[in-house]
């Protein structure tokens, strides 16, 4: 099987460089790898989300049931999960706004990542430490 690349050209620290799209996987893919699952994850709590409420259509009692199925430990990791997932989803749409709009976004995009990285932590330790606590002490 032939593959379409052209030979390695000469890059600017003197050393070869992959030639053709081959991506190296720095922060710019780790981001979009995160981001796509973030929103995958995102979306599927919403989907549950709908049809579990949607019970309430069909039975009160089958919708207390239900959600009483979710007040489990098990659970509260999912809640913890979903709100990771979803805070690092609305952090980074905002630096891929700053990328594409901000005439300089693609020369800070590396530390625009490490920001949204390190708010993300900033803004979940305290949430984890609440939240895990209201889990695991019931």
């Amino acid at each position: 099987m032939a593959t379409s690349l052209t030979p390695p050209s000469q890059g600017k620290k003197g050393g070869l460089k992959p030639a053709g799209t081959l991506y190296r996987g720095r922060e710019g893919m780790w981001s979009w790898v995160m981001h796509r699952i973030s929103g995958v994850l995102i979306f599927f709590f919403l989907f549950v989300h709908v049809l579990d409420t949607a019970t309430v259509r069909v039975s009160p009692e089958v919708y207390d049931a239900v959600i009483n199925q979710y007040k489990n430990p098990v659970m509260g990791l999912g809640e913890a999960g979903l709100v990771g997932a979803v805070v690092f989803h609305a952090l980074n749409g905002v630096r891929i706004i700053l990328v594409d709009f901000w005439h300089k976004g693609t020369q800070h995009q590396r530390k625009l990542f490490w920001g949204v990285v390190v708010l993300w932590f900033a803004l979940m330790v305290p949430f984890l430490v609440r939240h895990l606590t209201n889990v695991f002490s019931h």
